[in-house]
Protein backbone atom coordinates (compact mmCIF):
# COMPACT_ATOMS: atom_id res chain seq x y z
CA UNK A 1 0.00 0.00 0.00
CA UNK A 2 1.41 3.58 -1.21
CA UNK A 3 0.99 6.67 0.31
CA UNK A 4 -1.23 7.40 -2.16
CA UNK A 5 -3.73 4.97 -1.26
CA UNK A 6 -4.88 7.39 2.16
CA UNK A 7 -7.54 9.64 1.25
CA UNK A 8 -8.44 12.71 2.78
CA UNK A 9 -11.38 11.73 6.09
CA UNK A 10 -14.51 13.85 6.05
CA UNK A 11 -14.59 17.09 8.06
CA UNK A 12 -10.22 17.42 8.02
CA UNK A 13 -10.06 21.15 7.83
CA UNK A 14 -7.88 23.50 9.32
CA UNK A 15 -7.45 24.35 12.66
CA UNK A 16 -10.53 26.05 14.10
CA UNK A 17 -11.45 28.62 16.44
CA UNK A 18 -12.59 25.52 18.85
CA UNK A 19 -9.63 24.09 18.48
CA UNK A 20 -7.59 27.48 19.76
CA UNK A 21 -9.83 27.43 22.45
CA UNK A 22 -9.06 23.76 23.20
CA UNK A 23 -5.91 24.44 23.89
CA UNK A 24 -4.24 27.62 26.45
CA UNK A 25 -0.50 28.48 25.33
CA UNK A 26 1.45 28.38 28.34
CA UNK A 27 0.07 25.00 29.83
CA UNK A 28 0.60 22.67 27.04
CA UNK A 29 3.17 20.27 27.46
CA UNK A 30 4.97 17.91 24.93
CA UNK A 31 2.90 14.88 24.86
CA UNK A 32 -0.49 16.92 24.91
CA UNK A 33 0.93 18.87 21.92
CA UNK A 34 2.22 15.55 20.31
CA UNK A 35 -1.27 13.85 20.62
CA UNK A 36 -3.56 16.72 19.55
CA UNK A 37 -0.82 17.41 15.97
CA UNK A 38 -1.15 13.29 16.07
CA UNK A 39 -5.03 13.55 15.97
CA UNK A 40 -5.18 16.33 13.18
CA UNK A 41 -2.69 14.13 11.19
CA UNK A 42 -4.95 11.26 11.05
CA UNK A 43 -8.23 13.52 10.82
CA UNK A 44 -6.77 13.79 7.06
CA UNK A 45 -6.33 10.09 6.51
CA UNK A 46 -8.31 6.71 6.53
CA UNK A 47 -6.61 4.79 8.95
CA UNK A 48 -7.58 1.94 10.84
CA UNK A 49 -8.73 3.60 14.42
CA UNK A 50 -6.70 1.14 16.34
CA UNK A 51 -3.08 1.89 15.13
CA UNK A 52 -3.69 6.37 15.79
CA UNK A 53 -4.84 4.93 19.57
CA UNK A 54 -1.63 2.47 20.01
CA UNK A 55 0.38 5.80 18.83
CA UNK A 56 -0.90 8.00 21.35
CA UNK A 57 1.12 6.12 23.83
CA UNK A 58 4.60 5.08 23.92
CA UNK A 59 5.49 1.64 23.48
CA UNK A 60 7.56 1.95 26.93
CA UNK A 61 8.74 4.11 29.43
CA UNK A 62 12.13 2.84 31.25
CA UNK A 63 12.64 5.07 34.56
CA UNK A 64 15.99 4.73 36.66
CA UNK A 65 17.80 5.73 39.62
CA UNK A 66 21.16 7.23 38.95
CA UNK A 67 23.44 7.46 41.95
CA UNK A 68 26.15 9.53 41.89
CA UNK A 69 29.01 9.80 43.68
CA UNK A 70 30.38 13.74 44.18
CA UNK A 71 33.57 14.92 43.99
CA UNK A 72 33.49 15.96 47.86
CA UNK A 73 32.23 12.24 48.27
CA UNK A 74 28.56 12.32 49.04
CA UNK A 75 26.48 10.53 47.05
CA UNK A 76 23.44 12.26 45.10
CA UNK A 77 20.35 10.16 43.31
CA UNK A 78 18.90 11.58 40.08
CA UNK A 79 16.41 9.88 38.64
CA UNK A 80 16.61 9.19 34.32
CA UNK A 81 13.88 8.39 31.82
CA UNK A 82 13.80 6.36 28.40
CA UNK A 83 10.75 6.69 26.27
CA UNK A 84 10.26 4.54 23.13
CA UNK A 85 7.44 5.06 21.54
CA UNK A 86 7.60 3.15 18.30
CA UNK A 87 9.84 0.38 16.40
CA UNK A 88 8.00 -0.87 13.71
CA UNK A 89 9.71 1.24 10.90
CA UNK A 90 13.36 0.27 13.04
CA UNK A 91 15.63 0.60 16.00
CA UNK A 92 14.39 3.81 18.07
CA UNK A 93 15.81 6.89 17.73
CA UNK A 94 16.58 9.84 19.61
CA UNK A 95 18.06 12.49 21.78
CA UNK A 96 19.71 12.29 25.28
CA UNK A 97 19.23 15.56 27.49
CA UNK A 98 20.52 16.39 30.77
CA UNK A 99 18.23 19.48 32.29
CA UNK A 100 16.08 20.09 35.72
CA UNK A 101 12.98 20.29 33.93
CA UNK A 102 13.02 16.83 32.36
CA UNK A 103 9.62 14.97 33.14
CA UNK A 104 8.18 11.60 32.08
CA UNK A 105 5.42 13.12 29.68
CA UNK A 106 8.25 15.67 28.13
CA UNK A 107 10.11 12.73 27.04
CA UNK A 108 7.43 10.57 25.89
CA UNK A 109 6.24 13.70 23.94
CA UNK A 110 9.56 14.33 22.55
CA UNK A 111 9.47 10.56 21.27
CA UNK A 112 6.47 10.96 19.40
CA UNK A 113 8.20 14.03 17.57
CA UNK A 114 11.16 11.58 16.69
CA UNK A 115 8.80 9.18 15.21
CA UNK A 116 7.33 11.15 12.59
CA UNK A 117 10.80 13.04 12.40
CA UNK A 118 12.33 9.67 11.28
CA UNK A 119 9.10 8.79 8.96
CA UNK A 120 8.75 12.18 7.04
CA UNK A 121 12.55 11.60 6.17
CA UNK A 122 11.41 7.93 5.13
CA UNK A 123 14.43 6.51 7.70
CA UNK A 124 14.55 2.61 9.15
CA UNK A 125 14.36 4.33 12.31
CA UNK A 126 11.44 4.38 14.94
CA UNK A 127 11.18 7.07 17.65
CA UNK A 128 12.98 7.55 21.18
CA UNK A 129 13.70 10.09 23.78
CA UNK A 130 15.30 10.23 26.76
CA UNK A 131 17.02 12.06 29.51
CA UNK A 132 18.06 12.59 33.08
CA UNK A 133 16.66 15.64 35.66
CA UNK A 134 19.86 17.53 36.60
CA UNK A 135 21.31 20.79 35.91
CA UNK A 136 24.25 19.78 33.72
CA UNK A 137 25.94 22.85 35.17
CA UNK A 138 25.88 22.07 38.32
CA UNK A 139 28.38 18.46 37.23
CA UNK A 140 31.95 19.08 37.18
CA UNK A 141 33.40 16.83 34.35
CA UNK A 142 34.14 13.82 36.32
CA UNK A 143 30.80 14.36 37.87
CA UNK A 144 29.37 13.79 34.68
CA UNK A 145 30.82 11.44 33.52
CA UNK A 146 29.92 9.11 36.20
CA UNK A 147 26.83 10.02 35.80
CA UNK A 148 26.74 9.21 32.02
CA UNK A 149 28.60 5.72 32.62
CA UNK A 150 25.72 4.79 35.71
CA UNK A 151 22.55 5.84 33.17
CA UNK A 152 24.09 3.93 30.53
CA UNK A 153 24.82 0.84 32.91
CA UNK A 154 21.13 1.33 34.44
CA UNK A 155 19.20 1.38 30.44
CA UNK A 156 21.77 -0.75 29.00
CA UNK A 157 19.51 -3.92 27.89
CA UNK A 158 17.18 -1.43 26.32
CA UNK A 159 19.36 0.17 24.42
CA UNK A 160 21.72 -1.04 21.28
CA UNK A 161 22.44 -0.13 17.65
CA UNK A 162 19.69 -2.82 16.65
CA UNK A 163 17.31 -1.92 19.55
CA UNK A 164 17.77 1.70 20.85
CA UNK A 165 20.22 4.65 19.22
CA UNK A 166 20.78 7.59 21.65
CA UNK A 167 22.10 10.73 20.43
CA UNK A 168 23.36 14.15 21.97
CA UNK A 169 20.30 16.65 22.93
CA UNK A 170 19.74 19.99 25.66
CA UNK A 171 22.89 19.24 28.25
CA UNK A 172 24.80 16.43 26.51
CA UNK A 173 27.14 16.70 23.36
CA UNK A 174 29.61 14.52 21.56
CA UNK A 175 31.80 13.71 24.85
CA UNK A 176 28.89 12.21 26.72
CA UNK A 177 28.13 10.27 23.98
CA UNK A 178 31.66 8.74 24.14
CA UNK A 179 31.61 8.07 27.52
CA UNK A 180 28.45 6.00 26.98
CA UNK A 181 29.62 3.80 23.98
CA UNK A 182 32.53 3.31 26.06
CA UNK A 183 30.56 2.54 28.96
CA UNK A 184 27.80 0.13 26.81
CA UNK A 185 31.14 -1.60 24.79
CA UNK A 186 33.09 -2.26 28.16
CA UNK A 187 30.00 -4.45 29.38
CA UNK A 188 29.33 -5.87 26.39
CA UNK A 189 32.90 -7.22 26.01
CA UNK A 190 33.72 -5.51 22.21
CA UNK A 191 33.58 -2.00 20.80
CA UNK A 192 30.05 -1.11 19.14
CA UNK A 193 30.02 2.26 18.24
CA UNK A 194 26.66 2.16 16.62
CA UNK A 195 25.57 2.09 20.23
CA UNK A 196 24.94 5.82 19.81
CA UNK A 197 25.47 8.43 17.50
CA UNK A 198 26.82 12.35 17.51
CA UNK A 199 30.23 10.76 18.73
CA UNK A 200 33.43 12.45 17.99
CA UNK A 201 34.70 11.46 14.48
CA UNK A 202 37.61 9.90 15.99
CA UNK A 203 35.71 7.16 17.70
CA UNK A 204 32.91 6.53 14.79
CA UNK A 205 31.22 9.55 14.89
CA UNK A 206 30.27 11.44 11.38
CA UNK A 207 31.68 14.42 10.22
CA UNK A 208 29.09 17.09 9.75
CA UNK A 209 26.83 15.59 12.76
CA UNK A 210 26.94 18.84 14.82
CA UNK A 211 26.11 21.20 11.79
CA UNK A 212 23.59 19.25 10.38
CA UNK A 213 20.10 20.33 12.27
CA UNK A 214 21.32 23.90 11.50
CA UNK A 215 22.17 22.69 7.72
CA UNK A 216 18.82 20.93 7.61
CA UNK A 217 16.88 24.54 9.17
CA UNK A 218 18.63 26.58 6.24
CA UNK A 219 17.95 24.66 3.56
CA UNK A 220 14.26 24.11 4.40
CA UNK A 221 14.53 28.00 4.75
CA UNK A 222 15.75 28.67 0.95
CA UNK A 223 13.43 26.18 -0.22
CA UNK A 224 9.95 27.73 1.11
CA UNK A 225 11.70 31.24 0.13
CA UNK A 226 12.29 29.50 -3.62
CA UNK A 227 8.44 27.91 -3.45
CA UNK A 228 6.80 31.34 -2.77
CA UNK A 229 9.33 33.04 -5.26
CA UNK A 230 11.24 35.40 -2.37
CA UNK A 231 14.87 35.39 -3.51
CA UNK A 232 17.33 35.03 -0.87
CA UNK A 233 18.81 38.31 -1.45
CA UNK A 234 15.64 40.12 -0.53
CA UNK A 235 14.91 38.18 2.28
CA UNK A 236 15.11 39.07 6.01
CA UNK A 237 15.75 36.43 8.36
CA UNK A 238 15.74 36.72 12.82
CA UNK A 239 17.38 33.86 14.58
CA UNK A 240 16.17 33.52 17.60
CA UNK A 241 18.81 31.19 19.63
CA UNK A 242 23.07 30.97 18.65
CA UNK A 243 23.80 27.44 19.41
CA UNK A 244 24.63 24.85 17.05
CA UNK A 245 21.12 25.32 15.48
CA UNK A 246 20.38 28.14 14.95
CA UNK A 247 24.29 29.67 14.90
CA UNK A 248 24.74 27.24 11.40
CA UNK A 249 21.13 28.30 10.48
CA UNK A 250 22.63 31.78 10.44
CA UNK A 251 25.78 31.57 8.99
CA UNK A 252 24.55 29.50 6.24
CA UNK A 253 21.55 31.66 4.82
CA UNK A 254 24.00 34.49 5.38
CA UNK A 255 26.52 32.66 3.01
CA UNK A 256 23.54 31.95 0.45
CA UNK A 257 22.51 35.74 0.47
CA UNK A 258 19.86 35.98 2.97
CA UNK A 259 20.02 39.39 5.49
CA UNK A 260 20.28 37.93 8.95
CA UNK A 261 18.90 41.14 11.09
CA UNK A 262 18.96 39.57 14.33
CA UNK A 263 20.44 36.46 16.60
CA UNK A 264 20.35 35.91 20.23
CA UNK A 265 21.28 34.14 23.14
CA UNK A 266 19.57 33.61 26.68
CA UNK A 267 20.49 36.85 27.30
CA UNK A 268 19.06 38.61 24.85
CA UNK A 269 19.25 39.74 21.22
CA UNK A 270 21.16 41.79 18.81
CA UNK A 271 19.15 43.27 16.22
CA UNK A 272 20.32 45.62 13.02
CA UNK A 273 17.93 46.37 10.26
CA UNK A 274 21.26 46.45 7.70
CA UNK A 275 22.02 42.88 8.63
CA UNK A 276 24.32 41.62 11.65
CA UNK A 277 27.78 40.48 10.82
CA UNK A 278 26.98 36.86 11.85
CA UNK A 279 30.23 34.89 11.00
CA UNK A 280 32.13 36.88 13.55
CA UNK A 281 29.99 35.47 16.54
CA UNK A 282 30.67 32.75 18.33
CA UNK A 283 28.10 30.31 18.52
CA UNK A 284 27.18 29.06 22.08
CA UNK A 285 29.12 25.85 21.16
CA UNK A 286 32.31 27.95 20.80
CA UNK A 287 31.84 30.83 23.23
CA UNK A 288 28.97 30.79 25.27
CA UNK A 289 26.53 33.66 25.97
CA UNK A 290 28.96 35.63 23.09
CA UNK A 291 26.08 36.98 21.57
CA UNK A 292 24.99 40.20 24.07
CA UNK A 293 28.41 40.34 25.18
CA UNK A 294 29.14 41.07 21.23
CA UNK A 295 27.94 44.41 21.89
CA UNK A 296 28.51 44.81 25.87
CA UNK A 297 32.57 44.43 25.07
CA UNK A 298 32.39 46.94 21.69
CA UNK A 299 33.16 44.64 19.19
CA UNK A 300 34.58 46.43 16.52
CA UNK A 301 31.56 45.55 14.16
CA UNK A 302 28.92 46.41 16.99
CA UNK A 303 28.49 50.18 16.30
CA UNK A 304 24.59 50.39 15.30
CA UNK A 305 23.53 46.92 16.74
CA UNK A 306 20.41 47.38 18.80
CA UNK A 307 20.03 45.53 21.60
CA UNK A 308 16.58 43.52 21.95
CA UNK A 309 14.60 40.89 24.16
CA UNK A 310 14.28 37.44 23.19
CA UNK A 311 10.23 38.25 22.79
CA UNK A 312 10.84 41.42 21.14
CA UNK A 313 13.14 39.56 18.41
CA UNK A 314 9.92 37.13 18.23
CA UNK A 315 7.76 40.03 17.27
CA UNK A 316 10.47 41.26 14.45
CA UNK A 317 8.81 42.56 10.83
CA UNK A 318 11.15 40.29 8.84
CA UNK A 319 9.99 37.92 5.95
CA UNK A 320 11.35 34.58 8.08
CA UNK A 321 11.56 33.80 11.65
CA UNK A 322 13.79 31.10 12.83
CA UNK A 323 12.72 30.01 16.42
CA UNK A 324 16.01 27.93 17.40
CA UNK A 325 16.56 28.01 20.86
CA UNK A 326 13.92 26.35 23.14
CA UNK A 327 10.10 25.21 23.33
CA UNK A 328 6.89 26.76 23.62
CA UNK A 329 8.26 29.83 22.92
CA UNK A 330 5.26 31.58 20.28
CA UNK A 331 1.51 30.90 21.95
CA UNK A 332 -1.83 31.69 21.88
CA UNK A 333 -0.43 35.41 24.11
CA UNK A 334 2.12 35.99 21.23
CA UNK A 335 0.75 34.83 18.02
CA UNK A 336 -1.03 38.09 17.12
CA UNK A 337 2.16 39.93 17.61
CA UNK A 338 4.33 37.97 15.05
CA UNK A 339 5.18 39.60 11.83
CA UNK A 340 7.33 37.33 9.91
CA UNK A 341 5.71 36.00 6.96
CA UNK A 342 7.46 32.61 7.46
CA UNK A 343 8.17 30.83 10.94
CA UNK A 344 10.80 27.61 10.41
CA UNK A 345 10.68 25.84 13.73
CA UNK A 346 14.58 25.27 14.29
CA UNK A 347 14.27 23.97 18.06
CA UNK A 348 11.67 21.45 18.79
CA UNK A 349 7.99 22.66 19.48
CA UNK A 350 8.36 26.06 19.42
CA UNK A 351 4.87 26.70 18.58
CA UNK A 352 1.94 25.65 20.72
CA UNK A 353 -0.80 24.25 19.36
CA UNK A 354 -3.10 27.02 20.14
CA UNK A 355 -0.77 29.37 18.60
CA UNK A 356 -0.47 27.51 15.38
CA UNK A 357 -4.22 27.90 15.16
CA UNK A 358 -3.84 32.03 15.27
CA UNK A 359 -0.38 31.88 12.57
CA UNK A 360 -2.99 29.40 10.28
CA UNK A 361 -5.49 31.88 10.45
CA UNK A 362 -3.36 34.65 9.84
CA UNK A 363 -1.88 33.17 6.91
CA UNK A 364 1.67 32.78 8.57
CA UNK A 365 2.92 29.55 6.75
CA UNK A 366 5.38 27.59 9.71
CA UNK A 367 7.62 24.88 9.01
CA UNK A 368 7.78 21.97 11.14
CA UNK A 369 10.57 20.67 13.33
CA UNK A 370 10.17 17.46 12.26
CA UNK A 371 11.20 18.41 8.76
CA UNK A 372 13.21 21.94 9.77
CA UNK A 373 15.66 20.34 12.37
CA UNK A 374 15.64 16.81 10.95
CA UNK A 375 19.23 16.66 9.58
CA UNK A 376 20.37 15.68 13.14
CA UNK A 377 18.84 12.94 12.82
CA UNK A 378 19.03 11.80 9.03
CA UNK A 379 22.97 12.68 9.87
CA UNK A 380 22.82 10.24 12.92
CA UNK A 381 21.31 7.76 10.13
CA UNK A 382 24.75 7.89 8.54
CA UNK A 383 26.90 8.01 11.36
CA UNK A 384 24.98 4.50 11.82
CA UNK A 385 25.54 3.34 8.33
CA UNK A 386 29.23 4.54 8.88
CA UNK A 387 29.39 2.40 11.89
CA UNK A 388 27.53 -0.57 10.73
CA UNK A 389 29.79 -0.88 7.59
CA UNK A 390 33.18 0.45 9.45
CA UNK A 391 33.58 2.69 6.61
CA UNK A 392 34.63 6.69 6.84
CA UNK A 393 32.36 9.42 4.49
CA UNK A 394 33.85 12.52 4.11
CA UNK A 395 32.51 15.94 4.75
CA UNK A 396 31.88 16.70 1.24
CA UNK A 397 29.83 13.36 0.82
CA UNK A 398 27.41 13.66 4.12
CA UNK A 399 26.33 17.07 3.42
CA UNK A 400 25.52 15.89 -0.18
CA UNK A 401 23.79 12.87 1.11
CA UNK A 402 21.69 14.94 3.48
CA UNK A 403 20.95 17.90 0.85
CA UNK A 404 19.56 14.78 -1.59
CA UNK A 405 17.38 13.66 1.85
CA UNK A 406 15.95 17.12 2.62
CA UNK A 407 15.25 17.85 -0.74
CA UNK A 408 13.37 14.39 -1.23
CA UNK A 409 11.76 15.15 2.01
CA UNK A 410 10.50 18.08 1.14
CA UNK A 411 9.18 17.53 -2.50
CA UNK A 412 7.07 14.95 -0.39
CA UNK A 413 5.77 17.72 2.12
CA UNK A 414 5.43 19.89 -1.00
CA UNK A 415 2.97 17.25 -2.94
CA UNK A 416 0.59 16.78 0.15
CA UNK A 417 0.45 20.88 0.29
CA UNK A 418 -0.52 20.88 -3.47
CA UNK A 419 -2.90 17.82 -3.34
CA UNK A 420 -4.68 18.64 -0.25
CA UNK A 421 -4.46 22.20 0.32
CA UNK A 422 -3.50 22.18 3.72
CA UNK A 423 -0.66 23.80 5.69
CA UNK A 424 2.81 22.63 5.62
CA UNK A 425 2.49 20.91 9.35
CA UNK A 426 -0.13 19.11 8.57
CA UNK A 427 1.39 17.87 5.37
CA UNK A 428 4.58 16.92 6.88
CA UNK A 429 2.43 14.54 9.49
CA UNK A 430 0.03 13.28 6.79
CA UNK A 431 3.93 12.20 5.01
CA UNK A 432 4.67 10.68 8.75
CA UNK A 433 1.77 9.46 9.63
CA UNK A 434 1.04 7.39 6.11
CA UNK A 435 4.17 5.63 6.22
CA UNK A 436 3.54 4.84 9.91
CA UNK A 437 0.49 3.75 9.52
CA UNK A 438 1.33 1.44 6.21
CA UNK A 439 4.08 -0.54 8.31
CA UNK A 440 1.60 -1.32 11.30
CA UNK A 441 -0.74 -2.72 8.53
CA UNK A 442 1.30 -4.19 7.00
CA UNK A 443 3.35 -6.22 10.36
CA UNK A 444 -0.32 -6.77 11.84
CA UNK A 445 -0.67 -6.92 15.33
CA UNK A 446 1.25 -9.79 17.11
CA UNK A 447 -0.01 -12.50 18.64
Amino acid sequence: MSSDSFQPAEGATSASTEERGRATGESESALETARRQLARAAAHLEIDESIVDRLEHPTRVLEVTVPVRRDDGSVDVFTGYRAQHDSVRGPYKGGLRYHPAVTRDECVGLSMWMTWKCAVMDLPFGGAKGGVVVDPKSLSGEEKERLTRRFAQEIRDSIGPTKDIPAPDMGTDPQTMAWLMDAYSMQEGETIPGVVTGKPPTIGGSYGREEAPGRSVAIVTREICSYDDRPLEDTTVAVQGFGSVGANAARLLEEWGATVVAVSDVNGAIYDPDGVDVASIPSHDEEPEAVTRYVTEGHADAAGLERLSNDDLLELDVDVLIPAAVGNVITEDNADDIRADIVVEGANGPTTFAADAILDERGVQVVPDIIANAGGVTVSYFEWLQDINRRKWSEKRVNEELESEMLEAWNAVVREVERRDVTWRDAAYVVALSRVAEAHEMRGLWP
